[in-house]
């Protein structure tokens, strides 16, 4: 704490419990971040209080379009909620890709865009005492986990892409977003999504240069579409990705550098697809585990 107040503008004030709604609890040098008060504001406020909860927060068939169908005739509330679980994702990442598909249709919601709300919260409803683990890690090192979901949009065919950055074994970093263009090819689709995250890797090494805590060795990306690989290291500029050139030398150049590597990993531990589809109640479970998403440890359940 000292060097940090001989550096920057500051002052101690105190152990943190509580700050804009998210609790803090300690125990020895592990934190646990929990929301649980304020999911269940948001569950009272629409009546669902005693609502059967889901194991998932969104189903793996449909993916949300605009819809044909009726009109859901209270948009107000249906904004209102949708913005209130975008705050909750500072805590919930396993809920960031759904909340991210009902904020989608926020200009006119249908009933079936309702309906995937409601999902949302009856799955938090089983869930509410779930936060973010956070510990001491004497390894201070990147990785990073992106996946791309090509085409699922059904309206715009635009891709989803996601992912989720740990430093150390602490998940620091992570997003849920529909890509601004169309992708023309899978490997296309998840390179734009490798290069959003090596984007957000170089910030925080950044950022760790400036706390005089530079890292040494190159951060690592894990992808499981061996094109989007093949194009992070090869040095010949084809025809056919000269579309997405800016994206190719940009993570070409930094892993020339030595500051990232984009590695592969199979589709069965690809972690980030938890946010960029939905997933069957087993394979959801182990990816939330993975993000260190759970209930509070026996030590600081009741505090």
């Amino acid at each position: 704490m000292s060097i940090l107040v001989g550096e920057f503008a500051m002052k101690d004030l105190g152990p943190l419990t509580y700050f804009l709604g998210i609790s803090v609890t300690r125990n020895g040098d592990n934190l646990f971040l929990s929301q649980q008060a304020y999911a269940k504001d948001i569950i009272h406020r629409v009546g669902m209080d005693s609502c059967k909860p889901t194991a998932t927060p969104i189903d793996t068939q449909t993916k949300l379009g605009d819809t044909s169908g009726p009109l859901f005739d209270d948009p107000t509330t249906y904004r209102s909620l949708a913005g209130a679980l975008q705050y909750l994702t500072f805590t919930r990442p396993d809920i960031t890709y759904a909340v991210q598909q009902v904020c989608m249709h926020m200009h006119s919601p249908g009933l079936a865009h309702w309906n995937a709300l409601k999902r949302i919260l009856r799955y938090i409803q089983g869930t509410t005492d779930f936060g973010l683990h956070l510990h001491a890690s004497s390894s201070l090192s990147i990785r990073a986990y992106t996946d791309a979901d090509w085409a699922g949009c059904p309206d715009t065919r635009r891709s989803t892409s996601g992912y989720c950055v740990y430093l150390g074994d602490n998940l620091v970093s992570w997003s849920s977003k529909r890509q601004s263009t169309i992708s023309r090819s899978s490997a296309e689709a998840e390179y734009r999504g490798v290069a959003n995250v090596v984007a957000k890797i170089c910030w925080l090494r950044n950022l760790l240069l400036e706390l005089r805590r530079p890292l040494s060795k190159a951060s690592l990306v894990y992808c499981d579409n061996i094109s989007a690989i093949y194009l992070s290291g090869n040095p010949v500029q084809h025809q056919r990705t000269k579309h997405i050139e800016l994206d190719i030398h940009f993570v070409r150049d930094h892993a020339q550098k030595g500051l990232v590597r984009i590695l592969h990993v199979p589709s069965r531990f690809q972690v980030a697809d938890i946010f960029t589809k939905g997933l069957p109640r087993v394979l959801f479970d182990d990816f939330r585990s993975s993000l260190r998403i759970r209930s509070p440890t026996a030590s600081t359940a009741g505090v």
